[in-house]
């Protein structure tokens, strides 16, 4: 994670050295007339930001992380948080959860800390429900996966946390039980990320759970020089990999443990994140898992319950030097409507980030390098990361946010700051655009972020941002970029294939336009999503048809005319119709 490299020279710091790289990659895949623009004595008024932050006193979110940041620099202080947007009163609108620390071997808080689960108020304002809830944790909280395992309607959550984990069920009625103990999904040890998805094609969400190294306060480590204040936060590659789990939905609302027997806990590792999409197109949902210090693993489901690590034969376990990387967020999406899901994982500094586009027959090329997303990326730390399409023209963009894990980084590595700018990638349908600069004042901020959300919660159909900050308050990011665009949003509510729709893919037309979307499970980094898909359709009035591929066990095609535009629509598989 914290690997020691050659330097840029001193004359260059991040910053220039980001928006010297931005400048030139936006002047190179501009046309001439755009191009010659950026240089002309009369330039066009600065287009309106994309991104505004939410202040507090208007979102009425209070919480705040804390870390509990230590002299003994404990590798799990530094990591978290993540975070959640979910509907769980089912009232159509997205709440928001978020994760804190919490007692432990290595840390008792002198005072009691909590998550926090706000309920949204439709009026751009949210209420802290925490305690009625039920949700506040009970040890070092990590991330959050969200996922209706028992197909009540209702979204449940997994909360990861250090040294064991919690499944809470919703209730319906404002409440949330732990059942983890009935469930047998406590995964003990440390947990980062989770992800539900159906991987054997019954119909019912399982559970995948990355466990990251074996780790206990008297396993800590002592990493940097000998001299007072010299300590920092150890790489991982001081501790030992671990297997993950995988959990088996029996539906009785309890779960198998069948990492041994699928294969899953054959491969050691230290993940961080981890996507749950199908990367060859044979109808079984696969997993991406970034690791930290060891080689990336591709979980490829051959069916029958078994899994393949194909990592090194896919080309996405190392770099482009033979070398593992420090992966850490991860997503997956066909970025370049082929067909084909396409991958993407953040590293450490010095290492850039990768953008791995599938090459159709179970392998993948690193195209970072050339896309401008690899230089750009040169010198930030990465955690959260999300495809979508941010201003609903079409085409699928990326975001990013980035911090690096050691505290003292900038003590002892030039150009490398342990607090970073988010990063905003826009997609033109050829070429990757830094277009950070036109994000917002929240891109021009270095914050220390690690889980990062998307949801739309003012259902304005413009996707919003919820950004965790390590040892801090969150950011909640309203979403402006797409509002001169039109759109449709849509949930998926499964019936025969998983309830969750985990897999789905819609294709849809509007006058020349045509795109798909497929509803991955997970993605980004110790975080869950808003479930609904939304569908952008640029400057199109009218949209023609959408179909909804639906996952296996079904694999039915349902084909919709007549949808309105510019709102939310919900579409139940087998009925034929949408509300």
């Amino acid at each position: 994670m914290f690997k020691g490299r050659k330097h840029l020279p001193h004359m260059f710091s991040r910053r220039l050295f980001l928006d010297a790289f931005g400048s030139a990659v936006i002047g190179a895949t501009l046309e001439p007339r755009f191009a010659q623009a950026l240089v002309s004595p009369t330039l066009p008024p600065a287009p309106q930001a994309a991104f505004e932050a939410v202040p507090s006193s208007k979102s009425k979110i209070d919480w705040t992380h804390v870390a509990g940041l230590s002299s003994e620099m404990y590798l799990p202080e530094t990591i978290g948080p993540g975070c959640a947007f979910l509907d769980y009163d089912n009232d159509g609108w997205m709440d928001i959860y978020l994760i804190n620390s919490g007692p432990c071997d290595f840390y008792k808080p002198s005072t009691p800390l909590r998550n926090a689960l706000y309920r949204n108020n439709r009026d751009g304002t949210f209420t802290d429900v925490t305690e009625k809830a039920g949700v506040s944790g009970n040890a070092y909280g990590m991330g959050v996966a969200v996922g209706d395992y028992d197909g009540d309607g209702l979204p449940d959550m997994y909360v990861t946390q250090y040294p064991y984990s919690i499944l809470y069920h919703n209730n319906g009625d404002g409440t949330f039980t732990d059942v983890t103990e009935k469930a047998g999904v406590s995964a003990p040890g440390w947990s980062t990320s989770a992800v539900w998805f159906d991987y054997d094609n019954d119909g019912r969400l399982d559970l995948f759970v990355c466990r990251f190294v074996d780790f206990d306060k008297s396993h800590n480590v002592y990493c940097g020089g000998t001299e007072p204040g010299q300590r920092r936060y150890c790489k991982p590659n001081v501790y030992k990999p671990i297997a993950s789990r995988l959990f088996h939905n029996n539906g009785d609302g309890t779960f198998t443990d069948v990492s041994e027997q699928s294969g899953i806990a054959h491969a050691l590792g230290k993940p961080w994140g981890v996507v749950a999409a199908d990367i060859n197109n044979d109808g079984w949902m696969d997993l991406f898992v970034s690791n930290d210090t060891s080689p990336n693993f591709l979980f490829a489901n051959r069916g029958h319950g078994h899994f393949e690590e194909i990592g090194f034969l896919a080309g996405v376990a190392y770099s482009q030097f033979g070398v593992a990387r420090s992966g850490m967020g991860v997503d997956a999406a066909d970025y370049d409507q082929d067909g084909w899901m396409d991958l993407f994982v953040s590293n450490v500094d010095h290492e850039t980030y990768s953008l791995y586009h599938n090459s159709k027959n179970e392998t993948f090329d690193d195209v970072s390098p050339n896309s401008g997303i690899g230089p750009a990326t040169t010198l930030m730390s990465g955690w959260g990361l999300k495809f979508f399409d941010y201003n609903n023209d079409g085409n699928i963009d990326l975001l990013l946010c980035n911090g690096h894990p050691d505290t003292k980084i900038d003590t002892y590595q030039p150009n490398v700051h342990y607090s970073e700018p988010m990063l905003l990638f826009e997609n033109n349908g050829m070429s990757w655009k830094n277009v950070g600069a036109q994000g917002g004042k929240v891109f021009a901020e270095d914050i220390a972020g690690r889980g990062m959300a998307l949801g739309d919660f003012n259902n304005d159909g413009s996707v919003d941002v919820l950004v965790a900050v390590n040892n801090g308050p969150p950011l909640l990011l309203r979403n402006t970029a797409s509002q001169h665009n039109h759109w449709l949003g849509v949930r998926l509510i499964g019936r025969k294939s998983n309830i969750d729709a985990v897999g789905a893919k819609i294709v849809y037309q509007a006058g020349n336009l045509k795109r798909h979307v497929t509803k991955v499970g997970g993605g980004s980094y110790l975080s869950s999503h808003d479930p609904r898909l939304v569908l952008g359709l640029g400057q199109e009035t009218k949209l023609d048809w959408i179909e909804v591929h639906w996952p296996q066990p079904s694999g039915k095609i349902e084909r919709f005319t007549g949808l309105p535009i510019d709102r939310y629509i919900t579409i139940v598989e087998g009925q034929g119709t949408w509300k």
